[in-house]
């Protein structure tokens, strides 16, 4: 597992070095940077949901999971329950913090260097996929943290929880990890990384973590005997 430790390494890093030099940036640059990170996250939805719609073998499939995900998601309510949790730690005038770590979590989790790096390296003994992905997490989770403070250095946390567990379930999860279905985990993950950009300029509020459970159904639709039942249940949500 020594990519997923140099992962996690850098974003500790770059997240203690980016809360010092938040000390030391005055509000209104700190406002830029937050804009700047949010049209970045802009950009990078828009970005992998028309890279990866157009070479989709199911067009209707995110769509599905979406409803799925949002349903599932707000009837456990995770944004509540996890800014609950949250506002216990946030300092007086600190920007939201659980908004930087659900960025953070999207930008270094949701994605095939993240994803497929872990499988590389439990089945084939090679980190370059994850050795690259750490020196771009690193460098990320300076700009975060130099926006919303020490607390992004959690999301290494998540990382490694998330990267440790697909490394230990390589054998498994290897055969899934198709073009196709990462095709598809990456349209949403763009739907949800857009939503965080859409936060964090403020255009509007979306609850992206009630959303969070659309990230699985694609792994379910490949199952043969759960895509039926999806399907179905996807109609009724629609026609209600």
């Amino acid at each position: 597992m020594i990519g997923t430790l140099v992962n996690t390494g850098t974003i500790v890093v770059g997240s203690i070095v980016g809360s010092m030099a938040q000390k030391n940036i005055e509000e209104r640059y700190q406002e830029r940077m937050l804009q700047g990170v949010g049209l970045v996250a802009l950009s990078l939805g828009m970005t992998w949901i028309v890279k990866n719609l157009t070479k989709s073998s199911y067009p209707l499939l995110f769509v599905a999971s979406m409803v799925l995900g949002a349903f599932i998601g707000e009837w456990l309510d995770l944004d509540q329950k996890v800014n609950k949790l949250g506002e216990k730690y946030r300092k007086t005038g600190e920007k939201s913090l659980i908004e930087g770590l659900v960025t953070a979590v999207l930008l270094f989790c949701i994605g095939t260097l993240s994803i497929l790096g872990p499988i590389e390296s439990s089945l084939n003994n090679d980190n370059t996929l994850l050795f690259t992905n750490a020196i771009l997490d690193g460098f990320t989770s300076m700009i975060l943290a130099s926006t919303f403070g020490i607390g992004i250095i959690l999301s290494g946390a998540i990382l490694f929880i998330w990267q440790g567990s697909i490394y230990l379930s390589a054998g498994l999860l290897g055969p899934y990890a198709t073009p196709e279905i990462m095709g598809e985990i990456s349209i949403i993950g763009g739907i949800l990384i857009l939503s965080t950009g859409m936060n964090i300029l403020k255009i509007t509020k979306i609850k992206t973590l009630n959303l969070l459970p659309a990230l699985l159904i694609p792994v379910l639709y490949f199952i043969p005997i759960v895509s039926e039942n999806i399907d179905k249940i996807t109609q009724m949500l629609i026609i209600k």
